[in-house]
């Protein structure tokens, strides 16, 4: 992936969509030709495209499954060619016997959104792929086939569940030999999920983040569009008329720190994106982030919490330029992480107070009085909580920008 993420600059990675399917919710027979694909394959990386993503099989929800053999035949031609040109290659299946056909033809990615659990030698896969190749593994969030009418669309919160069950897919492909640096997570945008539910994930982005690992999101032409745009006066009920919404998903994914977005309308989206850097300024994209910061602290509105103590967990994460410290490998123009997270865990530590909220603007006011740090984003967690119902966490999260300090 290395080279993705060098030709991406500071900007999100883009995959460009390439489906040599007749299927395809919006695009499906367009470029089922392998001479087509081809030739618009090389439109998507003149537009923008870091990636191009092939897929040989439709995962709409009512589509119908294609045997292996027909989905090879699709997809093989064309990545030896794009490959063969120089350009980056994903292969988008659900299949392991796809994947490993498409990475010897020259994919570096495996897109698979169901994370491997519809086939169960995805991940051994995925592992000869990272060892061997240097190939990143995409890993989406499903529940299975696609369901059209969402019947397995019950969550309770469907942003840590999503969370969960892709760390638990991560930490699987990790076992099975996938290098962790190698892995790359997908919420699965309208996989099983309805479009508020699809909103609140990207509301929330943060949370997935929090996991460490790169985001990729896949909103391109989807119907959680067409449903925020049905009140729009003039604008279109089709797939095809949600390019514009999906490049202003693209430029706030960029925003919120997305690793990569992947869609039909390149340049559209590298416009949005282009706008959005040129609006936030060189740099934005540059951050370093702690998580999972362990300290000891007496915090708390009851007397017992300040007299006995319980565990506080901390993730910060400051936007600071690394443009110098990496050009000149200099520790002195960059934050250390290590000083950081002892300044952190001091704070913490400090003197009680009731509210975790009142903590998190501790942390904050800390990291913006580090030299060059712009914005720091600070989550508080309190996983024992004197809370009378079993959960998971408790957690407060602020952003201060130094303007607010």
């Amino acid at each position: 992936m290395t080279g993705a993420a060098a030709m991406a600059g500071t900007g999100p990675v883009i995959l460009g969509v390439l489906n040599t399917t007749p299927d395809s919710f919006s695009d499906g027979g367009d470029y089922l030709d392998a001479e087509r694909a081809t030739a618009r394959a090389r439109e998507l990386t003149a537009a923008g495209a870091h990636v191009i993503d092939v897929g040989g099989e439709s995962t709409r929800p009512g589509a119908t499954a294609v045997p292996r053999a027909e989905e090879l035949a699709r997809v093989l031609p064309v990545i030896r060619a794009i490959a063969a040109a120089g350009a980056a290659v994903s292969i988008d299946t659900i299949h392991a016997e796809t994947a490993e056909a498409a990475v010897a033809a020259g994919a570096r990615f495996i897109n698979d959104v169901s994370g491997g659990l519809h086939d169960p030698e995805m991940l051994t896969v995925a592992a000869r792929a990272s060892a061997e190749h240097d190939s990143r593994y995409i890993i989406g969030h499903w529940r299975g086939i696609p369901d059209p009418e969402h019947v397995r669309s019950n969550y309770g919160d469907v942003v840590r569940e999503v969370r969960d069950a892709l760390a638990a897919r991560a930490l699987a492909a990790i076992a099975a030999g996938v290098a962790p640096s190698h892995i790359v997570i997908d919420p699965g945008l309208g996989f099983d999920k309805t479009g508020e539910q699809c909103w609140e994930i990207l509301r929330r982005l943060g949370e997935l983040q929090e996991l460490g690992y790169p985001v990729l999101i896949g909103a391109s032409r989807k119907r959680m569009l067409g449903d925020a745009l049905a009140t729009v006066p003039g604008a279109g009920s089709g797939p095809l008329d949600r390019d514009g919404a999906t490049a202003v998903v693209s430029a706030l994914a960029s925003r919120a720190g997305a690793w990569g977005v992947r869609v039909h309308d390149v340049a559209g989206t590298a416009a949005a994106i282009a706008i959005e850097r040129a609006w936030a300024g060189p740099d934005r994209g540059d951050r370093i982030t702690l998580t999972g910061l362990e300290v000891f602290a007496h915090h708390g509105v009851f007397d017992f919490e300040r007299e006995q103590g319980q565990r506080f967990l901390i993730d910060a994460e400051v936007s600071v330029s690394l443009r110098a410290a990496a050009a000149g490998d200099d520790l002195s123009n960059t934050v250390h992480y290590g000083e950081l997270a002892d300044a952190i865990v001091a704070a913490v530590a400090a003197d009680p107070v009731d509210l975790i909220e009142t903590v998190a603007e501790r942390v904050a006011e800390l990291a913006l009085g580090y030299p060059g740090v712009s914005r720091a984003r600070v989550t508080v967690h309190k996983p024992d909580a004197p809370i009378a119902h079993p959960f998971a966490d408790v957690a407060v999260t602020v952003e201060r920008e130094r303007s607010e300090a």
